[in-house]
This record gives C-alpha cells, structure tokens and sequence, in this order.
C-alpha cells in the first residue's frame, strides 16, 4: 500500500498543479502579450481573472457530477476539454480571445482541482486529510519552482504561444495517465440528481453548514493574497524593479520553495498541534507580515531584496493555512465530499478573481496596490477566523 500511496499522490498532485502550472508559465510572457497585442500589461492579467472565473463556474458544474458518475469519467472530459482550449489558446488572434478561451481552458482544468481533493476524502482518514493535502502541495509547488523558468525559456526562445503549446502536450499526458494509472475511488450515485433544484438546495446545505463555511471562508479570503501576487508580481517585479524574465522566473521559484518548506513543517507541527491551533497562530504571524509588507511600499522604501523577502516570508504562511483550512472544510462531509470540494473551490477562486480584477483595475505603477490587497486578506481571515465559535456547531 505504500508504494500504491506514493503514486497516487503524486497522481493527484499533478492534477492539482494543472491550475498553477496554467498561470505559472505564462506570467513572465505578460509584457510580449501586451506587446503584441498593443495592450497594458494591466489588461493582460485580466487573463488570469477570466481563468479564475472559470474555475469557479467550473467547479459548481464539475462537483456534482463527481459524485453523480464517481471521479474518473468527469476527470477526463475536463482534461480533454482543457487540452482543446489550450489550443485555442495558443491560436489567439487578440486579447479579447485570449480572455474568453482562457475561461474554457479553466472550465476544463477545474476538476483537476476539484477531483483530487475529493479522492482524498474518499481515501484516507479525517485524521489524515490535513497531513495528506500537505503532501500535495509538497508535489503542486514544483509547479511555481519550474514552470515560470520554462516558460521564460521558452517565450524567449519561440515566442509566447509556445507557453499553450506545453500546455497542449500537459494536457494530453495527464489524460493518458488518468486514464490508464488512476483508479475509482469512488463509484457513482445513480440516487443523487442533477437536477438544477436539487443540486442547488445540495450546495445551499453544504454552504450553510457552519464549520464548512468559516474554514472556506478563511481560506479563500489568505489565498486570494496570493492569487494578487500571481496577477501583480510581473508588475512589481519586471516594471518597478526592471529584472528579467529568467531572474523573474528565480523569483517565483523562491517564493514557490517557501510555500513548500512550510507546506512540509506543517505535517510535523500537526503531529502536536491542531489544525485550528496552526490556523490560529499563523494568521496573526501572516498579518504581521502583510501590514510591514505594505508599510515599507507605502513609505517607499523598499528595495528590491526587501520586496522578496516581505514576499517569501507572507506566502510561506499559506502552507500552514491552506492545508488546515481545506481538512477542517471536507471533515464534515463524505457521500457528497466532490461538491464540498467543488462549492469550497468556487469560493476560493471567486476570491482569487476578484483579487486579480483588483490588480488590474488599481494598477498605478507602483506596488501599493499589491501589497495593499496582500495585507488585507490575513486580517480579514483572522476576523473571520476570530467569530468562528459564532458560526461553528459541535468540535473541530
């Protein structure tokens, strides 16, 4: 079982990764996008926010029919579905079609998201989960190590569709290996109806069930901090400091290594401590970083390496965060744990797009805006964090 553990693992972090890896290797393109296009750079990552509306829709689609039909069908239509948008995508004539395909490209890479954490829940034991989404992250943050330094490489080298190409060829080898390595975890419902009204009433039990909806919460409010970065750091870092795209892509593999480190610690720290308890702590540790993050940009008096290492400091928290919320969130559910996962999905990329749209509409140049919305995040978490025993039935 434990060799059939580490590949199912690796399995599901690389479906998680789709998503990131979709955004990674495109981000140091920004500047050759607008360039060909004769756009801003800041219209450009209105790319990223129609990938997350995507996602989001995507997810409240794909989440019930998980259960309905089991986990393998649906993973392999939205891989196909991805790997045909992903086409469209390299073929973009404008920026207005890069947008809108980038959203069908999400609309298929989603249950890539979604899937995985549903295997999880279907597979382990509650005791496990958190230690179990820490070992994904440990795989889905390769993703930010390499993918923007390939990606640089290959702008550079073949031009920006080149991107979507890989993409293509990622699409392909990770429906094949769906299709011919992962097994079902779970059969389907046939019971379960897909009908609008009652798949809604569904999600509306789901959202109103008070330890789902503080931990959802919690979590898509501090990732939607780091979703802002993914959709500002090319400004920051490529405009205001005037690095290029490999040093950018050097960047972000820094700050995707401290996503992992912590990520890792997290399953040590759990072997004494809570979830709710590492929540507890590294929120009020992540805020303190986001307000002296902001602090030295509104006083202008960051340099380059004080902006890294704000930045390294601030997304390491997420790998303390993220697993812990995501465990806390599925706990209550098992029969119907794909349309948690879904509906815990969709609201953390509502987030996320709202972020980025943010970016883009509040881009002035500098990195007040970035470092303004990455502050905000933790300390609204840690608000809703601090009214939980308010909404929370029962014991975590």
């Amino acid at each position: 079982m434990g060799g059939r553990r580490f590949y199912l693992i690796i399995i599901l972090g690389l479906l998680s990764a789709i998503g990131a890896f979709s955004i990674d290797t495109y981000i140091s393109g920004f500047p050759s996008i607008a360039a060909d296009f004769h756009v801003s750079i800041d219209t450009v990552s209105y790319s990223i926010s129609s990938f997350f509306l995507g996602i989001c829709i995507g997810q409240m689609i794909c989440g019930p029919l998980l259960d309905r039909f089991g986990r393998r069908i649906p993973l392999l239509i939205g891989l196909f579905l991805y790997t045909l948008a992903s086409i469209g995508c390299a073929l973009s004539t404008s920026i207005e079609m890069l947008i809108v395909v980038r959203f069908f490209q999400a609309l298929g890479g989603c249950v890539g998201i979604v899937a995985p954490r549903a295997i999880v829940r279907d597979l382990f034991p509650l005791h496990e989960i958190a230690k179990i989404f820490s070992l994904l992250v440990l795989v889905l943050g390769v993703s930010p190590i390499i993918a923007p330094t390939i990606g640089s490489y290959l702008i550079i080298g073949f031009g920006w569709q080149s991107v979507f190409w890989l993409q293509v060829i990622i699409g392909i080898a990770l429906l094949l290996t769906v299709f011919f390595f992962l097994p079902e975890s779970r059969p389907g419902d046939a019971s379960m109806s897909l009908h609008p009204k009652v798949v809604s009433a569904n999600f509306f039990r789901i959202f109103t069930n008070g330890q789902f909806i503080t931990y959802a919460l919690c979590g898509a409010v501090v990732s939607s901090g780091i979703y802002a970065y993914l959709a500002g750091s090319a400004v920051v870092f490529m405009k205001i400091y005037s690095v290029n795209e490999q040093e950018y892509g050097y960047i972000f593999g820094l700050t995707a290594a401290a996503l992992i480190g912590s990520s890792q610690l997290n399953t040590l720290v759990l072997r004494k401590q809570s979830s709710m308890t590492i929540i507890r702590v590294v929120l009020v540790i992540q805020t303190v970083f986001g307000i002296f993050l902001f602090g030295l940009s509104a006083l202008g008096w960051h340099t380059l390496y004080s902006m890294i290492g704000c930045i390294l400091l601030f997304v390491g928290c997420q790998g303390f965060v993220h697993p812990n919320t995501s465990a806390l969130s599925l706990a209550p559910f098992s029969k119907d744990a794909g349309s948690a996962s879904a509906l815990m999905g969709a609201i953390q990329m509502s987030f996320g797009a709202f972020a980025t749209a943010l970016i883009g509409s509040l881009g002035n140049g500098t990195s007040i805006p970035l470092t303004a919305i990455m502050a905000s995040c933790p300390v609204i978490a840690l608000l809703i964090f601090g009214v939980r025993r308010l909404i929370v039935r029962g014991n975590e």
